[in-house]
């Protein structure tokens, strides 16, 4: 039997790298709050951390073990870096979900979790409550991002109250290896599958994505993507952490505020998605900035002249932590390409039997890594899964596929098949269908993608009717899909067929519904 290899992390965990950070860098700035409504704040590294032990300490003065599961349900605030800190500092595991999120998902999350214990907001309390009957208590947070809160909370715990002195905190071992966080991910299957992560996986990624952004101590990253994602977490917060750099944090993306928060702080640093990109084509851009790169799904895209910026281009997923390709920030990349393979990573592209593509051909994008290092731990409580997603050579399946280019740089070519891209979100069809399909007087359904000038893809519904279906069965589809799915999941249209295209064993053909969408 082969002996376990060795971290690069061995004898650390998260508290580690909060501690140190705290020391050394103690009176930097570490956290800048910039809410739309309500005053700002800002946390030096010194407040920060102190801010997370007490939080640890206060957990644990409530009952929460290490290793047991609590519910972070926030959009962008300074307690949703203090609870998902604070929580991995204990040792306990935050579960950090889409606020966009159904009653009916919400109540999946904290079911299939197990959490014991929720973090929200005001706007949310009272879903939190009724999605998580088990869960012991709920604390909700003084203000909704800053600004009034928008419901009573009257009963639930203020999160001002997790709150104890540092010095009570039992000691535990600093094992790299101990789960560290959840976020639930859209896959190909009906249900989002939960990726933990161990405390050597934030590590790598707060390590790791330093290096390819080139992040500097005296670097300004803005972040305005939501926190529960893995690009918030740790290609922008954790890796800035790891460096020593300022975190200049918004509630979420604001076309109009982006350019006055960047230059009031002079941000050299900051994640875009196609949508960002769109929307500030349509702003007056400032003569000058401090930024020194944007990152995104491709690398140095013609806008990059329009803001007179670079943009580093990557690849990567939940499951992979960081960046599996990425470009470079020093040397010129290929336009449009989502760099080369990582160092941290063994990248393969497959054709259908499994052999290494020539230049220029499309294959399957695999990933060789370090499971509970350089690739998530497991999919949390669904072992099938988790040996479902590596081949018996232990390559990970990505489901994508890309090219491998004539000039040794990879080109995104399409997502595993029933998959869409909304607005920066994954969105696995399967999922809408499920809703549909229970709708009354559907007798079967079929959810692709649309391109969308802003979005980049929406969801389109094509559904057969059943007998007794009435002429309401669209707004009937479209009203379940409002009560049960993220507003981002829901179809933009529902379209009523006589009959669905077929393929081998009587599948749905997907692709000729999404020509005859291209085509109309």
């Amino acid at each position: 039997m082969t002996p376990a290899a060795l971290t690069p992390f061995e004898g650390t965990d998260i508290r580690n790298l909060i501690d140190e950070q705290a020391a050394r860098r103690g009176s930097h700035p570490f956290l800048v709050w910039e809410p739309f409504e309500g005053e700002g704040a800002t946390w030096t590294y010194a407040q920060f951390g102190n801010a997370v032990r007490r939080f640890a300490a206060g957990l644990q003065a409530r009952g929460v073990r290490p290793g047991e599961r609590v519910l972070v349900h926030l959009d962008n605030c300074p307690e949703s870096v203090i609870a998902w800190l604070g929580c991995a500092y204990a040792g306990a595991v935050p579960v950090t979900t889409n606020t966009r999120s159904s009653a009916e998902e919400l109540a999946y999350f904290a079911s299939h979790s197990g959490a014991v214990a929720g973090i929200t907001q005001p706007r949310f309390a009272s879903m939190v409550r009724k999605a998580g009957p088990a869960l012991a208590w709920v604390a909700v947070t003084a203000t909704d991002n800053g600004a009034p809160p928008e419901a009573d909370v009257a009963g639930f715990t203020p999160f001002a109250a997790i709150d104890t002195d540092p010095a009570t905190l039992a000691p535990r071992p600093h094992d790299p290896m101990a789960p560290f966080g959840i976020q639930y991910t859209s896959g190909t299957t009906s249900r989002p599958k939960a990726v933990l992560w161990s405390h050597a996986n934030a590590l790598w990624g707060a390590q790791l994505c330093a290096r390819h952004e080139d992040l500097r101590a005296d670097d300004v990253h803005l972040v305005h993507l939501p926190l529960f994602h893995t690009n918030a977490q740790v290609y922008s917060v954790a890796a800035s952490l790891w460096v020593g750099a300022t975190v200049v944090l918004l509630p979420k993306f604001s076309v109009s505020r982006f350019w006055p928060v960047s230059l009031r702080h002079g941000c050299t640093w900051t994640s875009m998605v196609p949508f960002c990109v769109r929307a500030l084509m349509g702003q007056p851009r400032p003569e000058r900035h401090s930024y020194r790169h944007w990152g995104s799904g491709v690398c140095e895209p013609p806008t990059d002249a329009h803001f007179g910026v670079k943009t580093i281009g990557w690849w990567g997923m939940t499951e992979t932590i960081s960046h599996g390709t990425v470009g470079s920030p020093h040397r010129a990349n290929a336009p449009m390409s989502m760099g080369r393979p990582s160092p941290g990573y063994e990248i393969h592209v497959l054709d259908a039997a499994g052999r290494p593509v020539a230049p220029g051909e499309t294959g399957d994008l695999h990933v060789r890594g370090q499971r509970g290092v350089s690739l998530f731990l497991e999919y949390f409580n669904d072992p099938a899964a988790t040996a479902a997603a590596f081949r018996e050579d232990g390559l990970f399946i990505t489901g994508d596929r890309v090219r491998l280019g004539d000039d040794g740089a990879l080109y995104f070519a399409d997502r595993a098949k029933d998959m869409l891209k909304v607005g920066g979100e994954n969105v696995a069809a399967s999922e809408i269908e499920r809703v549909i399909a229970l709708v009354p007087g559907v007798a079967e359904a079929a959810v692709v993608a649309k391109k969308h000038p802003m979005l980049d893809e929406v969801p389109v519904a094509f559904v057969i009717p059943g007998q007794g279906a009435g002429e309401d069965l669209a707004a009937r589809i479209l009203a379940a899909c409002t009560a049960q799915l993220a507003d981002f999941k829901r179809p933009h249209e529902v379209r009523l067929v006589d009959s669905l295209p077929r393929a081998t064993l009587e599948k749905v053909a997907k692709a000729r519904l999404r020509d005859m969408l291209a085509q109309a």
